[in-house]
């Protein structure tokens, strides 16, 4: 972006790249089509749809799964302009494409990165999902708590007491340890989409890894192995960590009823409250956390507690009873318990959030998963429940060994005045936090996916036009997340509403014309089916920081920095089961919005920050339910 007084270079000549000329034609036709309320029109702000690209676990599945190819270059930069213009008025917008021009024309930096990145992906697993990775997790500095770690909130199971919460946390380990032994075996079912092999790398990485903090940035540790790895799960009950094996000499797994006895000594070893709640220290900020993760580990006893901790194949949080609350507030509550633990006087000393995966269940029947996001994506997460749901509902038949078994091993910390110190500022800015944030969950109860199929329209894509129609009626910013399990090695990346498309039937939603309204909104929802472009940008900028070479001008202008300035976060994750995912919003002004359509009802979740006065999560979700309704009613005026 040029500033005042800054030499702008001129436009390269239309004459020196036919490829080029014509990819400057498109642009022009699509800044002309352009005729936009401006002021209205920055209401609108870009929407990301994540697209985990899986990795593939299962050796035979590896060589049918292809890798993740690179775009061409001019294709992504044609989509980066298109993608801007529901966001720019046209003097910013053209002094934008000139920026693009340059780097995208011959003997521009681009052409230059672009081979570069070609020869990455010739040479490497996956050419962007480490750096993704990286940059997107491990570099990030926030706490995990609300801001990264995805929550999902599962159905309340029929029991109300200690008694069976701990049956069922019984029932829930030898769940998980059963879908384990498919991930070791190679015996898990190779997932297809459309026919085509999805990537099952990240399944195996989902036990036995903890997120290490560091002072500049973290990293990952797996410490799972097929035959000899970790054998042991870490329970935490009233903030007392505990380690407990869950195999037998033998190396079979624990029957459901040793597993139920093993718990039972944890309760009778964690009658009080542990006064130092060590786990929210992994709330805190990253850098903080990593320092004091320094001065914690420099203690003999407090390194092995917290090395069993990383090692484990899982955490179990058994959660006290929290206050009763209205049936109509319940489903909210649940979800902020799974999310972070309600707080310092709740259940947030029962978390260890750097762990990837940590199951929760409470003593009201309530229950979920928190994962780590840096390792654990979406859909092999749903995978995993949807194994452990079935897993459930199997009586359990196998005969507990006459063998006596080790008592679980509490695990102890000694805490020093700094250690105490960083104990007391974690515990006040989780609580800051957690306070901060406001979620509602709903089940929309008139139409399920099976009513958008019929009108043969994506469901997912339907129920971002309904997301982008209340947002633009409250006036706020958008961004979801979507699969890219079809490449190897794949993890993420973003497509973007709202587009032209979308513009266009928002702006028309409340003329009279139904069947205009109509076909608007079937071109807003093809309109979302296209390819993300910003992991290549990503790609495109960190090759270049790799390379020692001046930050691109492409990367340095305003009209990119509000094109990944992600107001509304969502996110699809569709399971078999009426759960709610849940996570904080991206932007401090910004929102977050979880859905799972089932076949007659779309469960949601939508979290705002408190902080901010132009955000309320229950005004978004009444706005949204509104939103679907008056679609529903394009289809249906009779309803």
């Amino acid at each position: 972006m040029s500033e005042e007084g800054e030499e702008v270079e001129a436009e390269p000549s239309q004459s020196s790249c036919p490829a080029y000329d014509e990819l400057l034609e498109v642009m022009d036709r699509a800044t002309a089509r352009l005729d936009l309320p401006w002021k209205r029109a920055r209401k609108v702000v870009p929407q990301v749809i994540l697209c985990p690209v899986g990795q593939a676990v299962l050796r035979q599945a590896h060589s049918s799964v292809p890798p993740q190819p690179v775009p061409p270059l001019l294709q992504t930069l044609q989509r980066y302009l298109t993608a801007l213009e529901p966001l720019l008025p046209p003097d910013e917008l053209q002094h934008t494409r000139k920026i693009v021009q340059k780097f995208g024309c011959p003997g521009g930096l681009g052409e230059k990165l672009q081979p570069e990145l070609i020869k990455r992906a010739k040479h490497s697993h996956n050419w962007i999902s480490d750096w993704w990775v990286q940059w997107a997790y491990l570099e990030c500095r926030q706490p995990l708590a609300v801001h990264s770690n995805p929550a999902i909130s599962l159905p309340k199971r029929d029991f109300t007491d200690w008694r069976g919460q701990l049956v069922f946390a019984s029932k829930l380990i030898a769940g998980v340890l059963d879908f384990k032994a498919q991930v070791d075996s190679g015996k898990l079912a190779l997932e297809y989409m459309r026919g085509q092999p999805l990537c099952m790398e990240l399944f195996p990485q989902l036990f036995s890894s903890c997120r290490i903090p560091g002072p500049k940035h973290d990293h990952v540790v797996h410490y799972g192995r097929p035959r000899r790895g970790p054998a042991h799960i870490t329970v935490v009950r009233n903030y007392q960590f505990f380690q407990l094996d869950v195999y037998n000499s033998d190396g079979t797994p624990l029957t459901e009823s040793q597993i139920h006895a093993q718990l039972l000594r944890i309760r009778s070893q964690s009658w009080k409250t542990d006064k130092q709640p060590m786990g929210i220290l992994t709330s805190e900020h990253r850098h903080t956390w990593g320092q004091a993760y320094t001065r914690l580990l420099r203690d003999k006893i407090n390194k092995e507690s917290v090395r069993l901790i990383e090692k484990s194949i899982f955490t179990l949080c058994l959660d006290s009873p929290v206050m009763r609350i209205s049936d109509e507030k319940y489903s909210s509550r649940m979800a902020a318990q799974i999310l972070h633990g309600g707080g310092t006087f709740s259940n947030s000393g029962n978390r260890w959030f750097d762990k990837t995966l940590q199951f929760v269940v409470g003593e009201d029947g309530s229950w979920g998963l928190l994962y780590e996001h840096a390792t654990a994506e979406g859909p092999p997460i749903s995978t995993l429940l949807d194994h452990v749901l079935e897993y459930c509902k199997k009586p359990d038949r196998v005969r507990a060994p006459l063998i006596p078994l080790p008592m679980p091993k509490k695990l102890y910390f000694y805490i020093n005045s700094e250690i105490k110190w960083d104990l007391e500022m974690a515990k006040q800015n989780l609580d800051i936090l957690i306070n901060d944030l406001d979620i509602k969950c709903f089940n929309f109860q008139r139409f399920g996916k099976e009513f958008v199929k019929q009108l043969k329209l994506s469901p997912n894509s339907f129920i971002q036009v309904a997301i982008q129609l209340a947002y633009y009626r409250e006036v706020c910013a958008a961004c979801d997340i979507a699969s890219l399990r079809m490449f190897r090695g794949g993890r993420t990346d973003y497509i973007r509403s709202p587009t032209n498309q979308m513009l266009s039937f928002i702006r028309a939603f409340d003329d009279d014309d139904r069947e205009a309204k109509v076909q608007l909104l079937r071109e807003a929802v093809d309109s979302l089916m296209g390819q993300g472009i910003d992991r290549h940008l990503l790609g495109l900028k960190l090759q270049a920081i790799e390379e020692g070479l001046s930050l691109p001008r492409i990367f340095m202008d305003t009209a990119y920095g509000l094109a990944t300035h992600w107001k509304l976060r969502t996110g699809q994750v569709p399971t078999n089961t009426d759960s709610v995912m849940c996570f904080g919003p991206l932007a401090p002004d910004g929102y977050a919005v979880c859905y799972n359509p089932q076949q007659d009802h779309v469960h949601f979740s939508v979290t705002a920050f408190n902080c901010c006065e132009e955000t309320n999560a229950e005004k978004l979700a009444l706005t949204l339910e509104r939103s679907l309704r008056d679609l529903q009613e394009l289809f249906q005026p009779t309803v």
